[in-house]
């Protein structure tokens, strides 16, 4: 904050005499000090001095103060010391010091408040915790407060680092020392304070820091001023020293300091001296000289020095960061610390709020935007509470402020409302709309009602609590009569409104998430009028003891005001208001950060109404008002018939609930269930949608507006049906109801998914014998999920379906044996046999339900049956679990591999068809895999260069399968293998293999093999064998057509295996041979690659 390192500000007003030689001028200090005398800042008496600054609690004085000292003090707090001098022809010295004694800060409230983010005033708990954020956003208020200017100044002042004090006039200088840091030496920062009106008017130092507030350095002198007075030398103005001195001593003093500080006053000196000397010169034609000691002139403005140029550039900085977390909050401290300096009923409040619009206005982007026709983004908007352009009148946060402007305070019945607690008036007639007093005679105050609130927050933001609670007591007086007399209109029109189904919207704009706030502020009102600390500060000293301490609170009902009726306070008032803002009836906002400014708003004001514990006065209140929302129609968010776009109530709804429970089970049960509806979500709209109000009906009847909150409304139904789930637990009759609401209300397979979790956790807790209603409560939803989630992608649908397996598992074995007959509803044919049917047969599952042999048959033949029929539907997929869950029935086995070869020649892939061939083999069903394997190899198809195929060692496989059957069924698979494979290296495997060993000693039908090796040059090797030479001579030349050096070598082994193949036929040299002559008259352009040839080949 201090401009470190410059001079002082030149001082603004000039101090002279009226006359050269003259023995006294008007105003002249008169007394016995001599030239340059010092004395100490000490008081009449020490006790008095300390009990007027706060030292000593009120009331604990030794003796009484002087009527110079009370004089002082008061003139010292009012009067600028010109006028004083102005004023009155001669001043005893006495009387000058006291007053500049006394014109310094008494206060340390306000030096903590210009040296950090939040004094505490209103939140203990924050009151140095806010200034140092971290850049996720986060703040460590034990790690952060040590670091504010404010309390490292307390550490440098206890710590003894206060130097060479000196008080000259109205002007303060000091040396505090930085103590050396592992990295950094020992500093001295000089520091100069300037004062006025008990107001500090400007700061140096020469730490070199910059920042909107004071450096620790700054708070350490006036800390050390402000306890230790007497320890501080005081002198008068330096102008009334110069005065005393005759012309000699005038010319010593000025060659000594000129002398002392040459190298940095002596141009200046010199400068200063040719315009003296100089008749004409500037300095010449006023009279008399600046004194920056001598005090504030009439003119000058008394306010405590605020370093503008840095909270312009501290908010320009802020906004560059643009999408960065932490900057958005720095801004609402700086807002924070405005209202703060409005309740001290300090002029710099306003002045930076200024300050902070001018540079928002100031942004470029604005200009920016406009040009290219863009809004406000939401950057702004949660800065300054903008509303998106719509349908709706545009009122933006200027549009507020201009209206604010209209508002005046002249109303009488205002001014008494506020001014006196006794203002009432018992001629009550109840015939017009806008009474200004209620049937007991306590006034009213009817206003919009966040304009009144408005009123209030003005009040307490500018230092009058009193009067800001008068107003909040008849603003809630006015909306309980209000609510009252809503009850009474619905109640005559309901049968007409609940047989039409129609509703409105009594408020477009909510009362809570609303830009002013008006429920948080009433709230906030008359909850500070009922706090009791656990110790109350006595003086200016204690404060700082208890600064950024996290005091207990505690609320009470405080002895009743006269406007109150029998057992109501300020406590049961405010908790009403709330609960009335709650349950209002409102439209959701356009806009994403208008709708989460509704949720985050909501969700404070419940927080702080958590903090109170409920007695049987506040529980009353409770019931009153849950019984209005249900009963209230158009005006409760918990009526019958709501707007379809009205903002849902869950999250009100849980703590109403929670909160009710204990007291009144049936109306916490009425109250969450008609809570629990989310109409934004239903297919169609109601009737009474049509109502709606033109300026905001939607564009296209039907459609979903844009709830950008929509997910985080959603998970707030789901915690609200949670805490009745749990809190139904026991009751049949309250968990059906329950059930019922959700499968209704809740439009999310995944929130329905966590519910039937939620719901099985709390009936199978280890510590009680599981909860049988709420475990069929569990499965229902579980089965509302499948149902959900059948037809449509979800990442989770395999865990679901598993977890509702487990779930039936735990109701019992007609929960199994209903799900596995009713699959076709819940599950895929793959889920159905791949989980659930081999999930129920598994050895697990009969143990755990502690099955007899006729119930293990009955859930066998359930999954036998639920297996066929997913074969039929989905063979591809379920053929081999059919098989698998059927092969203890024969009959049902012989079906499934009947389905296997009905599909297999339409619907089934090769890999398919290998797979169960496989799986054939391995149950010893021979003869049906080789059948099962050459129906795969017709649907196999494998070119020249597919040497590396997964589907190679199916077919050796298959191979190998029928030469161990014989030769028949050899003869019979190698036409297809020849048909279907085309790769050389492949085919000429299978020839190797099938002349290594004799064909299977028995083969179709019973007949006996030879037992001899099979013959190369006879069917079916012969077929395989020319097969196996065309596939190397195609091969060969494909490869030739692309081939590159590198793989030339390569090549020359590939034609080496071609070789051996060559070789098995009786003329394969002579094949081969022709081949290689073939090759070199084709290839002979490829001379490198040709002369490889005939090295290896000849």
């Amino acid at each position: 904050m201090a401009e470190r390192g410059q001079l002082p500000p030149a001082a603004k007003r000039l101090c002279c005499r009226p006359g050269y030689g003259s023995a006294c001028r008007p105003g002249q200090r008169a007394g016995g000090a001599g030239p340059g005398s010092g004395a100490l800042c000490a008081g009449p008496s020490s006790a008095a001095a300390a009990a007027a600054l706060g030292l000593l609690p009120l009331g604990k004085t030794q003796s009484p103060e002087s009527l110079l000292d009370i004089a002082a003090r008061k003139v010292a707090e009012k009067w600028p010391f010109q006028r004083v001098e102005e004023r009155f022809e001669r001043i005893p010295e006495p009387v000058q010091r006291r007053i500049v004694y006394w014109s310094f800060p008494r206060s340390e409230r306000e030096i903590c408040m210009y040296s950090s983010f939040n004094t505490g005033a209103d939140d203990p708990a924050a009151a140095a915790g806010g200034v140092a954020t971290a850049p996720g956003g986060a703040a460590d208020p034990a790690a952060d407060e040590n670091r504010l200017p404010f309390r490292r100044g307390i550490a440098l002042l206890d710590g003894g680092c206060v130097d060479n004090v000196l008080q000259v006039g109205f002007h303060l200088s000091g040396t505090v020392t930085e103590p050396a840091m592992q990295s950094e030496p020992e500093t001295v920062c000089n520091v100069a304070i300037s004062f006025d009106r008990c107001k500090i008017t400007s700061v140096t130092c020469s730490c070199g820091n910059k920042d909107i507030f004071y450096c620790a350095h700054v708070v350490a002198l006036s800390l050390y001023r402000i306890r230790k007075p007497d320890q501080v030398k005081l002198h008068l103005p330096i102008s009334e020293t110069l005065f005393q001195m005759n012309r000699d001593q005038l010319q010593k003093f000025v060659q000594y300091l000129i002398t002392v500080h040459h190298t940095e006053v002596l141009p200046t000196a010199q400068k200063l001296a040719d315009e003296i000397l100089s008749q004409n010169s500037e300095i010449n034609q006023v009279h008399g000289a600046p004194d920056p000691t001598a005090g504030a002139s009439i003119d000058d403005e008394n306010c405590w020095h605020l370093d503008e140029e840095q909270v312009q550039e501290q908010v320009k900085l802020f906004l560059s960061q643009g999408g960065y977390h932490g900057s958005g909050k720095q801004l609402n401290l700086l807002f924070a610390k405005v209202r703060e300096m409005l309740k001290m009923r300090d002029s710099n409040g306003a002045r930076m709020l200024t300050l902070i619009t001018e540079q928002f206005m100031a942004d470029p982007r604005l200009s920016l935007w406009r040009q290219q026709g863009t809004a406000m983004t939401d950057k702004y908007r949660q800065l300054w509470d903008e509303l998106d352009s719509s349908n709706r009148p545009h009122r933006t946060v200027f549009t507020r402020a201009i209206e604010a402007c209209d508002l005046h305070w002249q109303d009488s019945h205002l001014q008494h409302i506020i001014s006196s607690d006794l203002y009432t008036n018992y001629c009550y007639h109840d015939d017009t709309e806008n009474l200004l007093f209620d049937s007991q005679g306590w006034p009213l105050w009817h206003e919009h009602v966040p304009t009144a609130c408005a009123r209030v927050d003005a009040l307490r933001s500018h230092g009058y609590p009193r009067e800001a609670l008068r107003l909040a007591i008849a603003i809630v007086n006015t909306l309980r009569r209000q609510q009252q007399k809503q009850l009474e209109m619905f109640r005559a029109q309901k049968k007409e409104l609940l047989h039409r189904g129609v509703t409105s919207i009594t408020n477009l704009e909510g009362w809570v998430g609303h830009p002013l706030d008006p429920i948080g502020t009433l709230f906030s009102s008359l909850m500070e009028a009922c706090r009791v600390d656990d110790e109350s500060f006595h003086g200016f000293s204690d404060f700082t003891d208890h600064v950024g301490q996290c005091k207990s609170l505690e609320y009470h009902h405080l002895p009743a005001h006269k406007l109150f009726e029998e057992g109501e306070s300020y406590l049961t008032l405010a908790v009403e208001v709330a609960l009335m803002g709650l349950g209002q009836q409102r439209i959701m906002p356009d806009g994403l950060y208008a709708q989460e400014k509704v949720c985050r708003n909501e969700e404070q004001l419940i927080s702080k109404l958590q903090e109170i514990e409920l007695d049987d006065t506040l529980v009353k209140i409770f019931r009153k008002q849950a019984v209005f929302l249900l009963e209230a129609g158009p005006y409760s968010g918990l009526g019958e018939v709501i707007h379809r776009e009205s903002v849902p109530m869950h999250t009100f709804a849980k703590y109403l609930f929670t909160s009710l429970l204990p007291h009144d089970a049936e109306l916490a049960y009425k109250t969450a269930l008609r809570a629990m509806r989310l109409l934004v979500l239903e297919s169609t709209a109601p009737s009474g949608d049509m109502s709606r109000p033109h300026h905001i009906a939607s564009v296209v009847p039907n459609r979903y507006p844009r709830w950008f909150t929509l997910s985080h409304i959603e998970s707030q139904q789901c915690e609200l049906a949670s805490t009745m789930l749990t809190a139904a637990k026991g009751d049949v009759r309250k968990l059906e109801t329950v059930l019922e609401s959700i499968q209704k209300n809740i439009h999310s397979s995944s929130h329905i998914f966590k519910l039937a979790q939620d719901a099985f956790k709390i009936a199978t807790l280890l510590d009680s014998l599981p909860d049988i209603t709420l475990l069929k409560v569990s499965l229902e939803l579980g089965l509302q999920v499948m149902r959900m989630t059948l037809s449509t992608l979800n990442w989770r649908r395999r865990e679901m379906v598993r977890w509702l397996v487990t779930c039936a598992t735990e109701v019992g074995v007609y929960a199994l044996d209903s799900i596995m007959q009713n699959w076709f509803t819940l599950f895929t044919p793959t889920e159905a046999t791949s989980i659930v049917a081999t999930t129920v047969m598994s050895n697990s599952t009969i143990v755990r339900l502690h099955l007899d042999c006729h119930q293990q048959e009955k859930l066998a033949s359930s999954a036998r049956t639920l297996a066929l029929q997913c074969a039929m539907k989905d063979p591809q997929n379920c053929a081999l679990s059919a098989l698998t869950l059927c092969e203890k029935d024969h009959i049902a086995f012989e079906t499934a591999y009947q389905i296997v070869l009905d599909a297999a020649t339409t619907g089934m892939s090769y890999s398919q068809l290998f797979t169960i061939a496989r799986y054939m083999e391995h149950r010893g069903y021979p003869m049906r895999a080789y059948k099962l394997a050459t129906l795969a190899m017709t649907h196999l198809n494998l070119s020249y260069n597919q040497d590396t195929h997964p589907a190679i060692n199916d077919v050796l496989w298959a191979c190998a399968l029928s030469h161990s059957l014989g030769k028949n069924e050899l003869a019979a698979i190698i036409p297809l293998v020849v048909k279907s494979v085309k790769c050389a290296t492949v085919l000429s495997d299978i020839l190797r293999r099938c002349t290594l060993t004799t064909p299977g000693m028995v083969g179709l039908h019973g007949r006996r093999n030879s037992g001899k090796l099979m013959s190369l040059d006879k069917a079916p090797l012969r077929q395989l064998l020319d097969a196996t030479i065309g596939a190397y001579i195609n091969t060969t030349h494909s490869r030739l057509t692309h081939i590159s050096p590198r793989h030339y070598s390569e090549f020359i082994e590939f034609l080496s295996k071609a070789r051996e193949t060559f070789l098995m036929a009786h003329d394969g040299h002579i094949q081969f041979t022709q081949f290689i002559d073939n090759l070199k008259q084709i290839y002979k352009g490829k001379k490198k690659l040709m002369m490889l040839v005939r090295e290896r080949f000849g």
